[in-house]
């Protein structure tokens, strides 16, 4: 059996991506969730080190075997499972490219709406950087459903490239980004999958703060809404 570890479901957008693709392809795992310190990254070192060469999440183990980083993980599993990507060779190849610009890249996204699945914002000045990463996500969703025939990014079912943008799908709900029609009903398609709904819902429960992530948000605007469960 897996054994899947992640942080605060409310937070860490990192964790998300191998634990929904997990659920949506049906393979079983134990989840490990160990939650972020508020003592910082160094705090944060010391606690996920026991399972994690890097000292982050997520990790997965497989018996002996430790694959630390998302990428690493999805890769891991599209060895031993079909669905990870797609069979058709020009999908994999799109879909695998549009992954790791997620990876990489969008830091405007990452910094200026960090995920908060639990909370409401409205947001104040957008930044040009925020603008342009808006832009691109709006252009390559578009790409991939009209070229792939969706309703998933990269054909008619969910997978790893879906998983890596699952969080961004947060964020907009989280700041009521401004997407295109076509973009904002992906985001909408990926919020209803029951995966994603036992993620928010576990998110809501969850009563700690960890206050790096919370001063984040208070940068970004105006809190309209906390949904969270208060301790």
């Amino acid at each position: 059996m897996y054994e899947l570890y992640i942080a605060n479901k409310n937070y860490s957008s990192w964790s998300l991506r191998p634990w929904v693709l997990m659920r949506e392809l049906g393979l079983a795992f134990n989840e490990r969730l160990v939650p972020f310190s508020d003592g910082g990254i160094g705090a944060n070192w010391d606690a996920f080190r026991s399972f994690s060469p890097t000292g982050k999440v997520p990790a997965l183990k497989d018996g002996d075997t430790a694959v630390w980083d998302s990428l690493g993980i999805i890769e891991y599993l599209a060895e031993r499972h079909t669905g990870v990507w797609p069979a058709d060779s020009r999908a994999r190849t799109w879909a695998r490219c549009a992954a790791a610009e997620m990876h990489s890249g969008f830091g405007a996204l990452r910094e200026h709406c960090t995920m908060n699945c639990g909370i409401r914002v409205k947001q104040g000045q957008i930044p040009a950087a925020l603008t342009r990463d808006i832009a691109r996500l709006d252009e390559l969703w578009g790409e991939g459903l009209q070229r792939f025939g969706g309703p998933f990014l990269a054909g008619d079912s969910f997978g790893a490239v879906d998983a890596f943008f699952a969080p961004v799908a947060f964020r907009a709900q989280t700041y009521g980004l401004i997407l295109s029609p076509v973009a904002q009903a992906y985001a909408n398609r990926l919020l209803s999958l029951p995966s994603m709904q036992q993620w928010q819902a576990d998110a809501l429960l969850e009563t700690w703060r960890e206050p790096g992530h919370e001063a984040e948000v208070k940068a970004a605007g105006i809190l309209l809404e906390d949904l969270r469960s208060v301790a």
